[in-house]
């Protein structure tokens, strides 16, 4: 089964088109050790790839992006610290030539087209790396927006039928920090520990547990960490 590649016309910004002979350095990031070791050996093993760097979480995707300022990011969503698709929206605030690659288990539309309104360029499932990587990577790298075939069909379907229903991407009505502190008491996080991790005030962070649990309509933690779970902000 063929790849979907969408091509999109976009216009000279100095990012784009990049020479032939020039290699493209990949960042890679997951929480899985073995899963990093297959990647860099698929992209190491292809012509014009080269492996600047690796991370292990959210947070230090986002510090290596800075520091490396890779081509492109292969990026797992299922991360502890930082979710991702707040470590996509933060990567390509932050560093605007780098391009991200989602890489991940999920066949899900409506997770599909939220990465990418958050910034990604494609979306490749973990089960089709060894046939799809190269092709993936060099895709986003020249800006040719990149989809797996079967949550290409997805989108393109959910597209025709003039898209998802209201509310089923309800994580993008929350703020940075709303988002960042959901995946954290989600991950059982007390308050102190919220704190510490955002450099905030114990009183802060209950501040903002309570202002999110308000304006998701959630009455306990119980089910805040089942909406973090259905939203694919943190793993099960």
């Amino acid at each position: 089964m063929e790849s979907t590649q969408v091509h999109v016309k976009r216009e000279p910004n100095g990012f784009c088109g990049h020479s032939a002979q020039r290699q493209i350095r990949v960042l890679i990031a997951d929480d899985h050790e073995f899963v990093r070791l297959g990647l860099r050996q698929l992209l190491e093993a292809g012509q014009g790839f080269a492996v600047c760097g690796e991370a292990s979480d959210g947070r230090q995707a986002v510090e290596r992006a800075q520091q490396l300022k890779p081509d492109v990011v292969v990026l797992d969503i299922s991360m502890p610290g930082l979710n991702g698709r707040e470590t996509t929206r933060q990567i390509v605030s932050r560093v605007s030539q780098t391009k991200v690659l989602i890489f991940t288990v999920h066949e899900s539309e409506e997770l599909a087209v939220s990465l990418l309104r958050a910034g990604a360029y494609g979306y490749l499932l973990k089960s089709d790396a060894g046939r799809d990587l190269l092709t993936a990577v060099e895709s986003v790298y020249q800006c040719r927006p990149f989809l797996t075939s079967k949550v290409g069909r997805m989108v393109l379907e959910g597209y025709l039928k003039g898209g998802c229903e209201a509310g089923c991407l309800s994580p993008g009505s929350l703020t940075s920090r709303e988002r960042e502190v959901l995946q954290l008491v989600a991950e059982g996080k007390s308050n102190k520990e919220v704190a510490a991790v955002q450099a905030i005030s114990v009183k802060t962070a209950e501040t903002h547990r309570a202002n999110l649990m308000r304006k998701l309509g959630l009455h306990s933690i119980c089910e805040l960490v089942h909406y973090a779970v259905r939203n694919q902000i943190v793993a099960v």
